[in-house]
């Protein structure tokens, strides 16, 4: 295992990784958000990303779909670099899908025309093509009963999973996920992560920022715990959670190391 010059954990390089991250720096004005960040996510695997409000966790997945620009560094995603200048994101986009905490769906169209707008506009699917996929993710998120209900009629944990299933259809390579719970209940909450648990079963490679501890233990087979802007620690859960190397990591999981 590598430490940086505090004596952080860096994450072990991966040589068949879909995702690698090197050396990222980011810059809010003055404010150094990311500090130096590697790390490399394999195909099939599940990466939960955990640590403190500040810490860097969501800029960095931001930064991974090209919302944010980085200051040095370089990140490829499925085989699209992404970095300062470049500018490949539609590309990139086509492989990479990303749910935040807001739904972000249109209000004004039905929950089959928020999925199928992309497929028709952007991956130029026929209308015939684009329904048969919207009813298929759908169906795989719980929801082939909602085609045609607009997001006012949907509780909070059916439109995540609309918008879950919006990014399914585009057939990403790579699932991005951002708090996707923190703005529901428990109830809902609990749908949510049904649906990104299966996601897992079925091998698609998720990074996901999150707080909800117990999923993040149960479901990921990879931890990435920042702090300060840096990759604190990264391994395997299992071993992350039952041998923390750091103090740091010990006291967000409350073992008091």
């Amino acid at each position: 295992m590598a430490f940086d010059a505090n004596g952080a954990v860096l994450a072990e390089p991966q040589g068949d990784a879909v995702v690698k991250v090197r050396d990222v720096v980011k810059f809010f004005g003055q404010l150094k958000v990311l500090d130096g960040v590697s790390l490399d996510v394999k195909a099939g695997d599940m990466v939960a990303i955990i640590g403190r409000s500040g810490s860097g966790k969501s800029t960095l997945l931001r930064c991974m779909n090209g919302l944010e620009d980085i200051q040095e560094g370089k990140i490829v995603i499925c085989g699209h670099e992404v970095g300062y200048g470049q500018s490949n994101r539609a590309d990139l986009r086509r492989d990479v899908g990303m749910v935040f905490q807001s739904y972000n769906l249109f209000p004004h169209l039905t929950v089959q025309r928020n999925i199928t707008l992309a497929l028709t506009l952007v991956k130029k699917k026929s209308k015939a093509e684009a329904q048969r996929l919207a009813e298929q993710v759908l169906d795989q998120v719980g929801l082939a009963d909602k085609m045609l209900s607009y997001p006012e009629q949907l509780s909070g944990g059916q439109q995540q999973r609309v918008a879950i299933a919006r990014s399914l259809a585009l057939s990403p390579q790579v699932m991005l996920f951002d708090e996707v719970t923190s703005a529901l209940d428990p109830e809902l909450t609990v749908e949510v992560l049904r649906v990104m648990e299966d996601l897992a079963k079925g091998g698609m490679t998720m990074i996901l920022v999150t707080h909800e501890m117990a999923f993040a233990q149960r479901v990921a087979n990879q931890v990435v715990f920042m702090h300060k802007g840096k990759v604190w620690e990264a391994g395997p859960t299992r071993e992350l959670f039952s041998s923390p190397k750091t103090s740091e990591f010990a006291q967000f999981i409350g073992t008091g190391l």
